[in-house]
């Protein structure tokens, strides 16, 4: 099959497939696809005790409760917090739009007071529900009800989740949204990566004159852009697919540019062309269908993103409350919106333009603040990375959540080409980077703007002339090396819930130990070849002797009994979730004495012999001067 002629039922079936091979309760299955889905569509993090999952008896009709905080703006800033509820239906749950009213009825009374019998679980997070409604931020804090299906919603049950959104705005108020998500989103987010013949098309109305080859340039009025925003959603179910080649994320109503948008789409509509720049689309094509009115083929906004979104907001909120009424207020700014314009500029770069689309990309926001949520896939140097690591180590580079389904499919259903075995998430990789090589477990476990381009250890980690795909591998390999230990949900003991980047960091440290004994010096690049020569060339008696180190340490630190414990630590504020994810984890005896204590007792401890046999030191050096 050419990889070309990939469908959607290719790739669910693929997707899937880690659900459907495993013997598992129905129960086990919702959850597992629930999560898989979630961490694909938002970038959860496993290990994060920001999700909890509570579906079960008593689960008052939640799922899967994640809290995703919001980015901080360029003047420090919290942006708005928001509150995803998953409801998880999997196979058999589903039974269509009876389905979505009774369990979104569930989950609002749930929320609203009206249930009083629930698990342990869901009471916790409800009692977190209840003073996030008492202090949500009006236009910024939101609480989501979410869909999860593994087809998309037919056109009876996009409208029944219209009527949800309706009644729990009503109930809960207008921080309440509903957003229906499938394996259909993520397949759509990786379309371009399977090659895939689907393209979607849409129809633009604006006022647009060709300037040159490839490129209109105009003005379209703002509600004719908002219908063009709703057409993609109801085409995509998904708004932010349109930001693929842009930013991730939109940064909030409260960043002083978007407040001050938002401030001109509700007082003076009709002067917003004179004080906006106006947004960029990139296409595969565009074609004149009639006067004023366009084709655009997989259009994506890659200018305007903060525009865009806020238009969206504040119209959605004027035009689609859901009130059937009206009011003299409304009709006349409803006359005012009518003459309020944005210029547009629309750049065909053909279904290969990728060079011209990424420059076009960076060009038009070069006087923007870049979003730590932009894409590592725009990032030149990783695609070479990713051709270096499939060529030298047989390993696939995922530079975009979900990519490895979509290459999975294509290793199914071509004859020729690579067969990959082995994988890793580049974001993940450069966060297993931070941890052990610039000793940042605790920004490691607890954010992840700082690792994404435009963030500090980003540019900390690309400002080094020696960080290339060695380094990604060597990353890779630790990365194996805690997989097979277990932290985070699937940990086997408690202390390892929490600690994966903890252990990294203590792993490196002991390992640089070694490296002094070996007469090798401890700098960036060293390293990287020093994780190689022990963890790449099966040196099983080294590795061995290091991850038993580091799980001393680890296991030591989070024991309540052991006078070395996270809980003596001098600045040990009772918040262990907190500590553990504080810049000041790791940085020296100044900042956390006892875990330093640890790190020292274990050096002395691998240096030990008993009898003849060498110590776990010698192990590590005989493997570093072999290797």
């Amino acid at each position: 099959m050419n990889p070309s002629s990939a469908t959607f039922d290719d790739f669910k079936e693929e997707w899937l497939s880690s659900i459907t091979e495993r013997e598992l309760t129905a129960v086990a299955k919702g959850n597992r696809f629930a999560r898989k889905l979630l961490s694909q569509w938002l970038d959860f993090e496993e290990e994060s005790l920001d999700v909890t999952f509570c579906d079960g008896g008593g689960d008052g009709g939640i799922d899967v409760a994640y809290l995703e905080p919001g980015d901080i703006d360029e003047e420090g800033n919290q942006q708005g917090n928001t509150w995803y509820l998953v409801q998880s239906k999997y196979g058999s749950a589903f039974a269509g739009t009876g389905t979505l009213l009774t369990e979104s009825q569930k989950l609002i009374d749930t929320i609203d007071g009206k249930r009083e019998r629930v698990s342990s679980l869901t009471d916790g997070v409800l009692q977190r529900l209840r003073e996030f409604r008492r202090n949500a931020a009006e236009g910024r804090d939101r609480i989501v009800l979410v869909f999860a299906t593994v087809d998309p919603l037919n056109e009876a049950e996009t409208r029944a989740m219209a009527d949800v959104r309706a009644v729990g705005r009503d109930r809960l108020g207008g921080l309440f949204d509903v957003e229906p998500i499938s394996v259909m989103t993520i397949f759509q987010r990786l379309e371009e990566a399977i090659q895939t013949v689907h393209r979607n098309t849409l129809p633009i109305t604006a006022n647009l004159v060709q300037s040159g080859e490839g490129l209109l340039v105009g003005s379209m009025k703002i509600a004719n852009l908002y219908q063009f925003l709703k057409d993609y959603r109801n085409l995509t179910h998904d708004l932010d697919m349109i930001y693929e080649k842009n930013v991730r994320r939109f940064l909030g109503m409260k960043r002083k540019v978007n407040k001050g948008i938002a401030e001109t789409l509700m007082s003076t509509p009709e002067r917003f062309g004179l004080y906006n720049n106006g947004i960029t689309i990139v296409v595969e094509d565009f074609k004149l269908l009639e006067l004023d009115k366009y084709q655009l083929t997989e259009p994506y906004i890659v200018n305007g993103c903060q525009t865009t979104r806020t238009i969206w907001e504040v119209l959605r909120s004027k035009l689609d409350s859901g009130a059937t009424g009206t009011s003299p207020g409304l009709e006349a700014w409803k006359q005012q919106l009518g003459r309020a314009i944005v210029v547009a500029k629309i750049v065909k770069v053909g279904s290969q333009g990728e060079q011209l689309l990424t420059e076009t990309t960076r060009y038009t926001n070069s006087q923007n603040a870049v979003s730590p949520r932009d894409f590592i896939a725009l990032e030149k140097g990783f695609r070479g990375w990713a051709r270096e690591l499939a060529t030298n180590y047989q390993m696939f580079l995922e530079v975009q959540r979900g990519g490895w389904e979509s290459q999975k499919l294509l290793q199914k259903t071509r004859l020729k080409g690579e067969q990959f075995e082995q994988w890793a998430n580049a974001f993940d990789l450069l966060k297993i980077y931070g941890a052990a090589w610039l000793g940042e477990p605790g920004l490691a476990f607890g954010k992840n703007p700082p690792f994404a381009p435009g963030g500090s250890i980003y540019r900390r980690i690309m400002q080094s002339e020696t960080f290339g795909a060695l380094d990604l591998y060597a990353a890779f390999l630790l990365s194996k090396t805690a997989n097979k230990v277990k932290f985070g949900r699937g940990a086997e003991i408690s202390t390892r819930g929490q600690t994966r980047f903890l252990f990294l960091f203590a792993l490196t440290e002991l390992l640089k130990e070694c490296m002094l004994s070996a007469n090798m010096d401890r700098t960036l690049d060293t390293l990287t070849r020093a994780v190689i020569a022990v963890f790449g060339a099966n040196s099983e008696d080294a590795v061995e002797s290091l991850v038993r180190s580091a799980l001393n340490v680890v296991d030591d630190y989070l024991s309540q009994d052991h006078e070395d414990s996270v809980f003596n630590e001098p600045r040990f504020n009772g918040d262990l979730n907190a500590f553990l994810k504080s810049e000041t984890l790791g940085k020296g005896k100044e900042q956390t004495p006892k875990l330093e204590n640890l790190l020292a007792l274990n050096r002395l401890a691998m240096r030990r012999k008993f009898h003849d046999a060498p110590s776990d030191r010698d192990l590590v050096v005989r493997a570093l001067t072999s290797n």
